[in-house]
């Protein structure tokens, strides 16, 4: 469960070969949904986190914690947000993992439209409760 050690430009690299491997519906839908974050946050590090010799790894994108992970299904591009249950969701875009006390996510499918400025408040609001969690443990060691 370690990241990586590349460097950044090796794990963006990383993160473009394994849109371009999937070459169908869920590269288009990762490859946008990975510009809508980058836009939403120019200082949005990339990772990719959890790879084992039967998984290839998943991208992540982190700001003072984790933002989500983007993984690819067969039916379904899963963007699980590691406090997803604690962000105002005003446009309802979270439509997964409902039932859990931290985590939500987004399920997209094919041809699936998002809300682009609702996703992008999604992640600002992600990076504002990141913070906000990084300040109390802060405060907390004081």
């Amino acid at each position: 469960m370690n990241e990586t050690s590349h460097p950044d430009n090796e794990i963006t690299a990383k993160i473009t070969r394994r849109i371009a491997e999937l070459g169908d519906w869920r590269g288009a839908m990762l490859g946008h949904i990975r510009a809508l974050i980058l836009q939403a946050d120019p200082e949005m590090r990339e990772e990719w986190k959890w790879e084992k010799p039967k998984s290839p790894g998943i991208p992540v994108w982190s700001h003072d914690g984790i933002i989500c992970t983007g993984e690819t299904y067969k039916q379904v591009v899963k963007l699980t947000f590691a406090r997803g249950a604690a962000l105002p969701d005003p446009a309802k875009l979270f439509n997964s993992s409902l039932e859990g006390n931290v985590r939500r996510a987004i399920d997209l499918h094919e041809g699936a439209a998002i809300d682009e400025a609702a996703f992008q408040q999604l992640i600002r609001a992600a990076i504002d409760a990141n913070r906000a969690a990084l300040a109390e443990r802060k405060s907390k060691k004081k």
